[in-house]
């Protein structure tokens, strides 16, 4: 789809949800089973965090919110979750879902549709792989994959089965994003020689924590899956598995993802980069992680293109420093595109351009919901339920084409995060062939391609 027409798809996606929603502000029971007619049945695999309510935001949420799309089974390996998981599917969507442990129990399950995959990092590509090899499309949440080489397994296991598989880079299916890219296209920048991701947010003191019993419900086995077993520690758990290597792909992967996607796809870049170097470090807090909290990066292209990445989790203030976001400098201008808006600046004094901030279209307020955190109210995102609505509609029509982040984007851009870590973790800059994504001459940097997986969690090189 190019971009004029995505753009218009996604302005009449906007538009039909919040008029289709306006006339009724309030959720009721049921809400998202209007028509008994086309139903698509999906499952959750993680539903904390971004798999819940998130907001508003989440992939449960969102799903039971829409008409004809019904979430009928939800995974976790907690299953002190599925309570008020349960309560809020049952307010949104009218229907009780059915709670599983283990993803592979509900893959046989004919009258699932989609999978829709917010577990942790190191969990995403058996669970899209599998999915796609049971016959399921796929959303799967950023960043799409652990390491390379996953990336590119789940990338062929959408070809061979034939899915549409969506990664979760929702800001592809924000109208000011498609604006700010197809004005650039357009050449009014000029020719673009550099860009810059910068992902600013404090990340407070995790601390140091002892291992523990395993809590009761929670099945840490499968947890860990893929990855080595360690034992139980909270630190390494909820959420905190952002902070350890063996779980993580550091916030280049966590946030960092989404800019570094928008800037590949400004700049047109439909390879990886042949030089890498990435710096960093932990500092200030005294703790377990072990990701660093202060990241850089510079990745160079075969044409001599450069794209810079920035990741700092430490104190700062933007008003003096700079903003979150993507910033494309070009040879008659340059923009900076993040927080719904784009801005231009031309010539030497930085002369305003053309400028774009998004609209607000009112969505649906969830009341009393179990997770809503002290609150008694959460608004549906416009952003996810565009891109969860662009995905659902690819379900429906077949066409995987017309999916605004096709697992393909997907992994080129995450590939980002995988080559940034490599350098980060050997100390050096690295040479890379794009084309056999592997590493020249460095055996040490090619062993982070992959991983050594846990029996019988393995990612198979032939999906």
């Amino acid at each position: 789809m190019n971009v004029t027409n995505r753009r218009e798809f996604i302005k009449k996606t906007t538009t039909t949800a919040a008029g289709m929603m306006l006339s009724a502000p309030v959720i009721k029971a049921g809400f998202g089973n209007k028509s008994p007619n086309d139903i698509i049945n999906v499952a959750v695999v993680g539903i904390r965090g971004k798999g819940g309510m998130y907001g508003g935001g989440g992939h449960y949420a969102v799903y039971s919110a829409m008409p004809n799309v019904r979430v009928t089974t939800i995974c976790d390996v907690d299953e002190r979750e599925f309570p008020a998981a349960i309560k809020n599917i049952q307010n949104i969507g009218g229907n009780t879902p059915k709670i599983v442990v283990d993803m592979r129990e509900m893959l046989e399950d004919k009258d699932i549709d989609v999978v829709s995959i917010a577990s942790p990092d190191h969990w995403h590509a058996l669970h899209a792989i599998w999915a796609c090899q049971a016959g399921k499309d796929v959303y799967v949440e950023k960043p799409i994959s652990y390491n390379l080489f996953e990336g590119r397994k789940m990338v062929e296991a959408a070809r061979k089965y034939g899915r549409g598989v969506q990664a979760g880079t929702q800001r592809r299916s924000e109208e000011v994003v498609n604006e700010a890219i197809k004005f650039i296209h357009d050449g009014k920048l000029g020719d673009i020689y550099m860009g810059r991701a910068i992902v600013y947010g404090h990340r407070g003191d995790i601390g140091r924590m002892k291992n523990s019993p395993v809590p009761k419900g929670v099945h840490w086995d499968m947890y860990l899956g893929p990855a080595p077993y360690r034992p139980f520690n909270e630190n390494r758990f909820h959420y905190k598995w952002h902070w350890y290597w063996d779980t993580s792909t550091s916030e280049f992967g966590n946030n960092g993802t989404h800019f570094m996607d928008l800037l590949r796809w400004g700049m047109q870049k439909r390879e990886h980069p042949v030089k890498i170097h990435s710096t960093g470090g932990f500092y200030v807090w005294d703790s377990d992680q072990e990701i660093p909290n202060l990241q850089t990066a510079t990745y160079e292209y075969a044409d001599g293109t450069i794209i810079e990445q920035e990741v700092r989790s430490l104190f700062t203030n933007s008003e003096f420093n700079s903003k979150s976001g993507c910033f494309f400098y070009g040879s008659k201008g340059w923009m900076y595109l993040g927080g719904n808006e784009f801005q231009t600046f031309f010539g030497p004094k930085d002369e305003p351009g053309p400028s774009m901030k998004a609209a607000s279209p009112e969505l649906p307020v969830l009341k009393d919901f179990a997770d809503a955190q002290a609150t008694d109210s959460v608004n549906i995102r416009p952003l996810e339920f565009a891109h969860f609505k662009n995905f659902i509609d690819t379900v429906r029509t077949r066409k995987w084409q017309d999916l605004n982040a096709e697992i393909l984007e997907g992994h080129m851009s995450t590939s980002f995060a995988h080559l940034g870590n490599i350098s980060y973790r050997t100390g050096r800059k690295l040479t890379f062939n794009p084309y056999s994504e592997k590493f020249i001459g460095d055996e040490d940097a090619n062993s982070y391609l992959t991983r050594n997986y846990r029996y019988p969690y393995v990612v198979p090189e032939n999906v």
